[in-house]
């Protein structure tokens, strides 16, 4: 398939391109700095652009096949660049065709805000994550008022961990058995499981180990 990665140089959209090419799928990386992307592959394009400016995010994702999102937002954004640059991906998709969207999002947004453990829930989102959460929070509403094909993954806790493959996901808030910590590379490797799968189309499945 052709991919393209909004996200590419940050530490999961990095874990997304290795695992993507390791796959044999044909990846753009879109990036505003490139050169930290330090990663070559004759099935690589780097592109350098802001995910804000409509024009090029529009031109990058055009004959592609399937768009995955892991933005993060830089410090002291004032531009709220997730969702609107979300927002951006979105408008071009719809206007270029391509239906598929993949996107990550934090377990703790939307109906799993309720569930979070104590010390995230009253200490960490509202304290010191509370702009990148209200962010997803824009963007989720974004997605879901899109006509796309969607998918939200909401990882847990994200780690630097290893690549298992094994991992829940789609969980329910009464599962008692989760650890909310998942690896980046295991939230990578779910996210380009939903390449094709239908299971979760335009839901907001959980992951934690």
């Amino acid at each position: 398939m052709k991919l393209i990665i909004f996200g590419s140089t940050g530490c999961t959209g990095r874990q997304v391109v290795t695992q993507a090419l390791e796959q044999g799928h044909d990846v753009t990386a879109f990036a505003r700095s490139p050169e930290k992307l330090d990663q070559k592959h004759e099935k690589l394009q780097v592109i350098k652009g802001n995910v804000l400016d409509f024009s090029s995010v529009e031109r990058a994702i055009q004959g592609q096949d399937v768009v995955l999102c892991a933005l993060g937002m830089p410090p002291k954004d004032k531009n709220n660049l997730r969702a609107n640059g979300t927002k951006n991906i979105i408008r071009a998709m719809e206007k270029t065709g391509v239906k598929r969207f993949i996107c990550q999002s934090s377990f703790g947004v939307g109906d799993t805000s309720e569930t979070l453990p104590f010390l995230m829930k009253y200490i960490i989102v509202p304290f010191i994550l509370r702009r990148a959460f209200a962010d997803h929070e824009i963007q989720e509403s974004y997605i879901k008022e899109s006509q796309l094909d969607w998918i939200i993954a909401r990882p847990v806790a994200l780690t630097d961990g290893e690549h298992t493959g094994s991992y829940q996901h789609g969980f329910t808030a009464d599962n008692k058995t989760v650890t909310f910590k998942i690896s980046r590379a295991d939230t990578a490797d779910f996210m380009l499981k939903q390449l094709a799968d239908n299971n979760y189309l335009q839901r907001t499945p959980s992951i934690s180990y």
